[in-house]
């Protein structure tokens, strides 16, 4: 039997931001549980590394969002899993959660300018290439770790993407296309305060290019309709309950004029 990849499966796709944290903190096994009970189809989630360089799924540099000051790459691994989190949990490594969920897509963001080694060798050592997207906010980082990933999916940086949204607000199409090579998706906000990234042109844009069209982070049920009203690919959200919803909903929004 084939190997499910990342882009498998319909759209749109519904990515758990960090889980499903309703219940449980997020990034944590139970987060991810929680995400696919309730409708996801992809996990979002952050890297970051131990002082021994085990990739762990941490948004924060520092466990600061559970009340605590360590910083995740002053301990080792093991003093990390001594640390209980809300529900019993602790901060898993990405290779638990790749083995922990071996049928799940992840869309991963390394953190760290340590993170790449530590991402690549967590994701051979999980055979789960296919099913994973590497992004992250630094050019760098994604570059080094997509580089040690032959094949793997990937997204740009906020500057790669800077440059596509400038040659695409000049409808400079060819060049467009020519800095979107080598990506599958753009992962971008609705807005970038008051500019407006996400509209039908831009959709038709990216999507004429041959990439997806991902928008984070999402929680209204308002917006979810109208950006699955533009035919956007993906959303990332911290409610994939409501966006599952909203998905099945027959009733969708309008894409405006």
């Amino acid at each position: 039997m084939a190997r499910a990849g990342f882009f498998d499966g319909p759209r749109p796709r519904i990515f758990a931001h960090r889980g499903l944290a309703l219940n449980a903190p997020e990034n944590s096994l139970l987060a991810f549980v929680a995400a696919l009970s309730n409708g996801a189809t992809h996990l979002e989630t952050d890297v970051h590394v131990t002082r021994d360089g085990v990739a762990v799924l941490s948004h924060d540099p520092d466990l600061g969002a559970f009340g605590r000051s360590e910083r995740i790459d002053e301990l080792s691994f093991a003093e990390l899993g001594r640390i209980r989190l809300p529900a019993g949990q602790v901060v898993p490594s990405l290779s638990e959660a790749l083995d922990t969920f071996p049928e799940a897509q992840f869309n991963i963001d390394v953190k760290a300018d340590a993170a790449p080694h530590a991402t690549i060798r967590a994701i051979r050592d999980n055979r789960a290439t296919h099913r994973v997207l590497i992004t992250s906010f630094s050019e760098a980082r994604r570059r080094q770790t997509v580089a040690g990933l032959p094949g793997v999916a990937t997204s740009p940086s906020s500057v790669e993407f800077a440059r596509v949204l400038a040659a695409a607000a000049v409808n400079a199409a060819s060049r467009t296309r020519r800095l979107l090579q080598g990506f599958a998706a753009v992962q971008v906000p609705e807005r970038a305060g008051i500019l407006r990234i996400v509209s039908p042109r831009f959709v038709r844009l990216m999507h004429s290019s041959g990439v997806e069209v991902h928008v984070w982070t999402v929680n209204e049920p308002a917006a979810m309709d109208r950006l699955l009203g533009l035919g956007v690919d993906g959303i990332v959200t911290d409610r994939s309950d409501l966006l599952a919803a909203r998905v099945k909903s027959p009733k969708l929004g309008i894409p405006p004029e």
